[in-house]
């Protein structure tokens, strides 16, 4: 019998099982659908480019068809392994606007303002600058400048000043706009995922029980209160498990709403749809779903200054390898996306609407199409999306995958939003920084120039930059899923815990706030 079951340790999961664990007397447990992080390519930063490939460590999901993409089916990444998406993510540290939270707040969300989460960013890192205003010591999460920044990197953040967008040396500061390197979640040139900075230092608590391999089929009712989970273990078998506290569902914006439905939560036409018992009719499960879409600008290199696919890139990787088994330094520890930046498409804007990421490389579909040669990728995605998709079930098989129908660019502002957002990739590479390495542009290319051509071009290449949110609302109203305890709305003895309870998704990086959301839930259960 435990107090805690914690469904999932991904990036908040791994936060809830350390801090509910430091007391003595809870017995916590965490079920992990995935496997340990022992794989190397895991810890090694540029192992990413490994990781989005594996069908071990990631669920690779795919989108239904997207009407407003011509069809096209959607690959979406996502952790499956002790520290969820933390630990194949490209690592960037950034918390979104203080404007997201006050948002949330405004919407009725007690306790979610700027002002109540910051001491909690604060707590959960180490900073490795040093301590400030708005940045934290001592915390389990490493926070470092990267120790790897690439010609092309340095050649883009004059090309961004050139073209007249500030500079920044700290997104998550007094002021986010600004282009500049990006600080990483690594310590000592290692990935530092939610389960490295929170999981394993406290992994031998005898109260602290870790199941991997164990895929949660359903939670367990007695009336309307959550009394256990059961799992599917490697064997295939049902096994159940029995707490006298709570059930916490930290397995992301797929898997927590996915469970609830499973498990007789949701809507009533979807769970009658499959055959499933209701146990609360709650129509905002799987409501609400939000991502950033993202679409790339990219160059050839003619001084071959960027990360190549070439032969002749190999003296350069053999020695990296030789840096990173010496001093942990050199190309290895490389997140492939060291620099980018928040700006506005519109200087009337009152904050930030776009999101950049440049990688020194030629990154076509997730880099799972592979281009010979040297080549630089603008990346540039929009931070609040008004878009809103639906995640519904497949079937009543906790193995097979959800039906994804994110519905991008449904509200016709983001394909606009895009659109500038692209015209400013191209402002930016066009910048006198960039001449002698500029080479052919790939995509859109030479001949795509129109706003129409743009826009044609943008339905057909735009990818997920990885955040999907919203699916297991926190709010009070007809959609909402969970209150501003994180308490599921008409049950009790269950929460979520995770990046699907974000109301509206955060203008950044979904990682930080992620591991923050558990830092919040940890707080209100054991005050």
């Amino acid at each position: 019998m435990y107090d805690d079951i914690i469904v999932g340790a991904g990036s908040a999961g791994c936060v809830l099982a350390n801090r509910l664990s430091a007391d003595p007397n809870r017995q916590v447990c965490l079920l992990e659908a995935g496997p340990e992080d022992t794989s190397p390519w895991i810890h090694l930063p540029v192992g990413i480019f490994f990781t989005m490939r594996s069908r071990t460590l990631n669920w690779r999901y795919q989108t239904e068809p997207e009407t407003e993409l011509y069809n096209r089916r959607l690959f979406w990444p996502r952790g499956k392994t002790l520290g969820g998406s933390s630990s194949i993510n490209a690592m960037v540290y950034t918390r979104g606007h203080p404007w997201d939270y006050d948002h949330w707040a405004e919407l009725g969300n007690h306790g979610w303002g700027y002002a109540d989460l910051l001491p909690l960013f604060k707590r959960n890192q180490h900073q490795e600058r040093g301590p400030s205003d708005y940045h934290g010591v001592g915390g389990p999460l490493n926070v470092a400048d990267l120790r790897q920044h690439s010609e092309i990197s340095r050649v883009f953040i004059r090309a961004a000043a050139e073209a007249g967008y500030p500079l920044s040396d700290d997104f998550n500061g007094a002021e986010q706009e600004g282009v500049g390197f990006y600080q990483v979640t690594q310590k000592n040139g290692q990935r530092c995922s939610s389960a490295r900075a929170y999981l394993h230092p406290v992994r031998q608590r005898p109260n602290l029980t870790v199941m991997t391999h164990a895929l949660a089929s359903r939670v367990l009712f007695e009336g309307r209160r959550a009394v256990g989970v059961a799992y599917l273990n490697r064997a295939g078998k049902t096994v159940e498990l029995r707490t006298q506290g709570e059930v916490i569902l930290s397995g992301g914006a797929i898997n927590s709403p996915q469970l609830l439905l499973l498990s007789g939560v949701g809507p009533r036409r979807e769970l009658e749809r499959h055959g499933i018992p209701i146990v609360h009719d709650l129509p905002g499960v799987g409501q609400n779903l939000q991502d950033h879409l993202d679409v790339v600008v990219a160059h050839r290199d003619r001084r071959q200054a960027s990360y190549g696919f070439a032969l002749s890139f190999l003296p350069r990787l053999f020695k990296s390898i030789i840096e990173y088994q010496i001093c942990r330094r050199g190309f290895l520890t490389s997140n492939l996306a060291e620099a980018g930046g928040f700006v506005k498409s519109n200087p009337a804007l009152p904050i930030p609407n776009l999101q950049y990421h440049l990688t020194s490389t030629i990154l076509d579909d997730h880099g799972r199409h592979i281009w010979s040669g040297y080549g630089y990728s603008l990346h540039v995605c929009d931070l609040r999306p008004k878009s809103r998709g639906v995640l519904t079930l497949r079937s009543a098989d906790p193995r097979d995958p959800p039906l994804l129908q994110p519905r991008y660019l449904s509200h016709p502002d983001d394909l606009e939003t895009l659109l500038a957002g692209v015209k400013t990739c191209r402002n930016i590479l066009a910048t006198r920084a960039f001449d002698g390495y500029r080479g052919e542009e790939l995509f859109p290319g030479k001949a795509v120039q129109s706003g129409d051509e743009l826009r044609e071009f943008i339905r057909r290449r735009a990818e997920t930059i990885y955040h999907p949110v919203g699916t297991c609302k926190m709010g009070h109203d007809r959609l909402a899923v969970v209150d501003d305890q994180l308490r599921v709305h008409g049950l009790s003895g269950l929460r979520v815990a995770d990046a699907s309870i974000m109301p509206t998704l955060i203008g950044g990086n979904t990682n930080a706030p992620t591991m923050v959301i558990g830092e919040k839930t940890a707080e209100l259960i054991l005050r």
